[in-house]
């Protein structure tokens, strides 16, 4: 046991130091594996690289290079600026409607890629009267949301993780839930802050909301690079969302993407539907060739935008745990999970503890992490596998609002009244810290609860 609790020790202690240090926490965790790999488990070197990922390096790979060609011919910015100008004036609307541009682009790859939104719809919320912490909230539940789509970051991680552990959890069924988990939460931030009123603010004169040139620099693969630097004024335009902009046309390179991502989505359906596991991967690597032979150079700036960064903090994390596994220490943690003797509670404990860190620390990660740690409760019986998997992902999820997280620090520096900033820290640090709790409960409750009893 000595031997398993040192290397669960030192587990935790790359976190600290990658945190401390500022260090890429994947890099850290895949020299680490190899280190306890061969150290305390006499594990040879292939077998510890056998356990990187890489399934899931397809995956993410061939989804965010797809993708990035969408961002790099302009389709992603024309989609957003159409659907804008179709809605108008009904502000009531704006909170939803951003919500599912949000999670539209979260579903393309990258999670932080919804973060381009964060400077349009703070800008929106101001001109248009809204209280900036409901479209922080929108843009965040969209975030979180889109996450759990099959073709998206954290919806890939989970089920891909729960699929090797002999897991049957549909990605499809992981996706319903983070939806209707976070449109549950866009009402609750729609009564708490304004929206019903909404209903009867008189409509504005025609404005044009412009995006920031440099905030048009997110990727799907570098998250919110312009997003995150706070600007959310100033800066020139060549993007205009006003009504009457769905009146210029798509170029014919944007329209063949359209049809490629009509295309991935349909494919998708279509092959669950027949009773076929699609290799999302594999799919979309097919379908950025295509766009590659269409539009050369849109495929040429797509290649730094592949999320190279996640895939090596996922696959470093798994490597370990991998190791952890060979070790006897993922046994241990079940063997400790049953001690608590009750299954529910043990199942709330591990998703208050994914919470919780989540919302001090990268959500990947904890995902990476405590996906696979999780399987030993589910070996142990009594907890449905599909419904642990789903409350622990969307439970890590919806806490990213915390302005000590990238996505509430985001939201909170492009809040356009400066005045409101202390306001919005506040607002969002207890939103967020409030999830810890009440996401566990409800998640339980509501999924793994019916699955222990019937």
């Amino acid at each position: 046991m000595t031997v398993q609790l040192l290397a669960l020790a030192i587990f935790v202690g790359v976190f600290a130091v990658s945190a401390w240090r500022s260090a890429h926490l994947g890099v850290l965790m895949f020299a680490a594996a190899c280190g306890v790999g061969l150290g305390l488990a006499g594990m040879p070197i292939d077998d510890i690289i056998d356990g990187f990922p890489v399934s899931i390096l397809v995956l993410l790979v061939g989804v965010t290079y797809f993708f990035g060609i969408a961002h790099a011919n302009g389709t992603i910015d024309r989609i957003i600026e159409v659907t804008l100008a179709k809605v108008g004036h009904r502000t009531v609307l704006l909170p939803l409607v951003f919500f599912l541009l949000t999670a539209g682009i979260s579903a393309m790859g990258s999670p932080l890629g919804g973060l381009v939104m964060a400077p349009i719809g703070m800008m929106v919320a101001d001109k248009r009267a809204i209280d900036p912490m409901l479209m922080a909230l929108s843009i965040g539940t969209g975030l979180s949301a889109g996450a759990f789509a099959p073709t998206s970051l954290f919806g890939i991680v989970t089920y891909g993780s729960a699929h090797e552990a002999g897991i049957d959890l549909s990605p499809f069924l992981l996706f319903g839930v983070a939806l209707v988990v976070n449109l549950v939460l866009l009402a609750a931030a729609y009564v708490l802050f304004g929206g019903m009123k909404l209903r009867h603010v008189n409509p504005v004169d025609a404005q044009a909301i412009s995006l920031p040139a440099d905030d048009r620099l997110v990727t799907v693969g570098g998250g919110s690079r312009g997003a995150a630097r706070g600007g959310s004024t100033g800066g020139s335009s060549d993007t205009d969302l006003a009504p009457g902009s769905d009146r210029t046309p798509f170029t014919p390179h944007q329209i063949a993407t359209v049809v490629a991502m009509v295309g991935l989505i349909g494919a998708v359906i279509g092959l669950s539907l027949a009773g076929t596991d699609p290799d999302i991967g594999v799919l979309a690597f097919a379908l950025g060739a295509v766009l590659t032979l269409i539009d050369p150079a849109s495929g040429n700036k797509a290649i730094p935008r592949i999320d190279w960064s996640t895939v090596l903090l996922v696959g470093g994390i798994i490597t370990f745990v991998g190791v952890l596994d060979k070790l006897g220490a993922v046994d241990l943690l079940g063997e400790f999970a049953g001690h608590i003797g009750v299954p529910l509670l043990a199942a709330l404990f591990i998703c208050l503890v994914a919470g919780l860190v989540s919302a001090f620390a990268s959500t990947t990660g904890m995902l990476a992490a405590l996906v696979p740690l999780a399987l030993p409760l589910v070996a142990a019986g009594g907890i449905p596998g599909w419904a642990l998997m789903c409350a622990l992902g969307v439970c890590a999820s919806i806490v990213d609002v915390s302005p000590f997280s990238t996505v509430g620090a985001t939201l909170v520096a492009t809040t356009v009244d400066e005045a409101q900033r202390p306001r919005m820290t506040r607002m969002l640090m207890r939103w967020g810290l409030s999830m810890v709790v009440i996401g566990p409960v409800l998640l339980v409750g509501a999924l793994v609860v019916p699955g222990t009893v019937f």
